[in-house]
C-alpha cells in the first residue's frame, strides 16, 4: 500500500502487522488450514488473540486496542494477503460482536461483551439473512420476537450465518411488531445465546472459506432476556444501517488484500518459471496480465482509503463505500482468474493458493450485499430515483 495517503502512525501499524503476518499466519499454513471443511480454525484464532487483533475497532476503556476504521482497513489487507478468506475468523466476530454492540449496545452491554471480545474470550457471528430474502433482509424477514413477561420469544430461521457453528453469540434480526407503516419499523436487535434452549445451528457446505461454517439456524420458541435486546425495541435496522459503511470497507480490504496475495504469487512464479528456454516473465501476454493485476491493485487501493479517511473524518461515505466494496470485489476475482491462467495446471491445483484466491474472492460479490445492489444505491447516491 502507498505510504503517501498514511500517517507515520498507520505506517508503522501496517509494517507491524506485515511482519506479524509473514511470520505468524503464512499462506501454506493457511492453505493446509482451509482444507478442513467446517473444522474451526482454533490455532489461527489464537494467534489473532495474542496479537490483540480482536481489539482492533474497540475503543480502549472497553479493553480495546482503539483504532479508526483506517486501522481496521489496513489490518484487514494485510491479513487476507496470505490468509485470504479464512480472514473472516476475525472479521466476523470484529463487525457482529464489535461493531454490533457499539452501535447499538447499552452501556452496561458495552462494558459486559466488549472486553470479552477484545480479549478473544468471546466469539460472535450474525443471523440477519434468511432464506427467503436474501439481500432483501426486511421484505423476506420472517423470524418473530414476541414480547413476554421478562423478554422475548423468538421463532423462525436464519441462513449463511458464518460462525454459528462455533459463537457464543448470535448478532440477530427479528421483527418484534407487524403494525408499522414503514417496514424498516418496527425490526429489534438481539444478542442470542447459541446454546439458548430452542437454538439448532446447521452447516451449510458452500465453495470457498470452507473452515469457517456458514450455518442455518433454527429458532424454535427461544427465549431472550430483555437485558440481551440491543438498543430500543422496534429500531434496530436504524442501528444496523449505522455500521454499513464500515462493513462494506472492511470488505473492500479483504478483497485488497487477496488481490496483494495474487500478485505476489504470480510475479513470484514468472520470476522462476521457465518455458521454451525462457523464464516466462519475458512472455508479453503473461507481462500484460501482471499489469492489469497492479492497476487494479491501485484503483482499489486509492477509492478504498478514500472512503476510509472519509469516513474517519465523519463525513458522508456512503457512496465512496459503495465503490470500494464493487470494485475491490470485482477486482479481486478478476485478478485470481488471471492468476490461475498465470499458473497454469498449477493455479487449479490445491497445491497452490490462486485456486484459493479465487474461490474466497467470488462470495465477496454477492455479500453482505451484491455488487449490483451497491450500483443501486450509487445511483441513487447521485440523485436517481429508488429502484427497489
Amino acid at each position: 500500500m502507498s505510504s503517501a495517503f498514511l500517517s507515520e502512525e498507520d505506517r508503522l501499524f501496517r509494517d507491524t502487522v506485515r511482519s506479524w503476518v509473514d511470520a505468524e499466519i503464512p499462506k501454506d499454513w493457511c492453505r493446509e488450514l482451509e482444507r478442513e471443511e467446517d473444522v474451526f480454525p482454533h490455532a489461527f484464532w489464537d494467534k489473532l488473540s495474542a496479537f490483540g487483533a480482536h481489539g482492533i475497532g474497540i475503543p480502549e476503556e472497553y479493553g480495546g486496542q482503539g483504532g479508526s476504521i483506517v486501522t481496521q482497513v489496513l489490518f484487514a489487507r494485510e491479513l487476507a494477503r496470505t490468509a485470504a478468506g479464512v480472514g473472516w475468523v476475525w472479521g466476523v466476530t470484529s463487525f457482529s460482536g464489535g461493531k454490533g454492540i457499539l452501535g447499538a449496545g447499552s452501556e452496561a452491554q458495552k462494558q459486559r461483551f466488549l472486553p470479552e471480545i477484545a480479549a478473544g474470550r468471546l466469539k460472535t457471528a450474525m443471523a440477519f439473512t434468511e432464506a427467503g430474502g436474501g439481500t432483501d433482509l426486511l421484505g423476506g424477514m420472517k423470524t418473530t420476537a414476541t414480547r413476554v413477561d421478562g423478554g422475548w420469544r423468538l421463532n423462525g430461521e436464519k441462513i449463511w450465518s458464518t460462525g454459528a457453528g462455533v459463537a457464543d453469540y448470535l448478532f440477530l434480526m427479528a421483527r418484534s411488531d407487524k403494525d408499522v407503516k414503514r417496514r424498516a419499523d418496527g425490526v429489534s436487535l438481539f444478542f442470542v445465546p447459541r446454546d439458548a434452549e430452542g437454538v439448532t445451528v446447521s452447516s451449510m457446505p458452500k465453495l470457498g472459506m470452507r473452515c469457517i461454517s456458514s450455518c442455518s439456524v433454527h429458532l424454535d420458541d427461544v427465549f431472550v432476556p430483555d437485558e440481551l435486546l440491543l438498543g430500543e425495541a422496534g429500531k434496530g435496522w436504524g442501528y444496523s444501517t449505522g455500521t454499513l459503511n464500515n462493513e462494506r470497507l472492511v470488505n473492500a480490504a479483504f478483497c485488497l488484500g487477496m488481490l496483494d496475495g495474487v500478485l505476489e504469487d504470480a510475479v513470484d512464479h514468472l520470476q522462476t518459471r521457465r518455458a521454451f528456454g525462457h523464464l516466462i516473465g519475458e512472455f508479453q501476454a503473461l507481462q500484460h496480465y501482471v499489469a492489469d493485476i497492479a492497476m487494479w491493485q491501485k484503483q482499489g487501493e486509492l477509492v478504498l482509503l478514500d472512503g476510509a479517511a472519509l469516513q474517519s473524518a465523519g463525513e458522508p461515505c456512503a457512496n465512496a463505500s459503495n465503490m470500494a466494496k464493487v470494485l475491490c470485489s470485482e477486482y479481486a476475482g478478476q485478478a485470481a482468474d488471471l492468476g490461475i491462467q498465470i499458473l497454469g495446471g498449477m493455479g487449479y491445483s490445491a497445491e497452490t493458493d490462486m485456486q484459493r484466491y479465487w474461490r474466497d474472492a467470488r462470495l465477496l460479490r454477492i455479500g453482505p450485499i451484491s455488487n449490483e445492489m451497491a450500483k443501486n444505491m450509487i445511483a441513487e447516491g447521485l440523485g436517481l430515483p429508488r429502484s427497489f
